[in-house]
């Protein structure tokens, strides 16, 4: 999946002007309970200003806070970030969202497009755990040798068990791998645990969610 698919489009983000000012940009921050916002001249993108941001610089200013406030505009304490171009992994992105809620998404040119936010980063990584979908989730690990997977895969279609989600973590050094699978609840589902442990897979843990 590519950032451009989580994207949100620049008709929906919420933006202020280079010249507001600081004011301005956290009247609007409080307006729309977020934490940041892109700062755009014209189309172009200026670069990103955080509430946190606004708070520090008014504490290591010498100015008065109102002053400081009224004052100085968006353009005098944007951060330049990293941008994207919608082209990335979206996963590729999560370490670079550590460090600030928002990503702007922006043409060669410079014009802004729009944001991909840390929140729907995270988002996404929930769809692929299923984490909003009831079942059984099954936690476990197996030799790492070809063609686990596909017995694992095939067992759930023997067992006729409907796949939530299917995440595997690797660890080569050990030669072992872990696998997380989710499946809906069924009659079938407990049958399908034991045939897990007579074909080698070792059961870490198993919820119902």
């Amino acid at each position: 999946m590519f950032v451009k698919s989580i994207m949100i489009s620049k008709y929906h983000c919420h933006t202020v002007s280079y010249d507001d000012s600081l004011e301005v940009v956290l009247q609007k921050l409080d307006e729309k309970q977020i934490e940041a916002v892109p700062v755009l001249r014209g189309e172009k993108y200026e670069g990103t200003i955080t509430r946190y941001r606004i708070y520090k610089q008014a504490f290591l200013s010498e100015l008065p806070r109102s002053i400081f406030l009224k004052d100085l505009k968006a353009a005098d304490i944007a951060e330049h970030n990293k941008t994207l171009t919608g082209q990335e992994i979206f996963e590729n992105v999560l370490v670079d969202l550590k460090e600030m809620p928002l990503m702007a998404v922006v043409e060669e040119d410079g014009d802004f497009l729009g944001i991909v936010t840390r929140y729907d980063v995270m988002a996404e990584f929930q769809h692929a755990f299923g984490v909003h979908v009831p079942g059984v989730r099954i936690a476990l690990k197996t030799v790492e040798t070809k063609g686990r997977i596909a017995r694992l895969t095939e067992l759930t279609r023997q067992y006729q068990q409907q796949i939530i989600a299917l995440i595997t973590f690797d660890e080569t050094d050990k030669l072992v791998r872990r696998i997380v699978i989710k499946v809906a609840k069924s009659p079938n589902v407990d049958k399908f645990i034991k045939k897990l442990e007579e074909s080698g897979f070792g059961i870490l843990d198993i919820q119902e969610l």
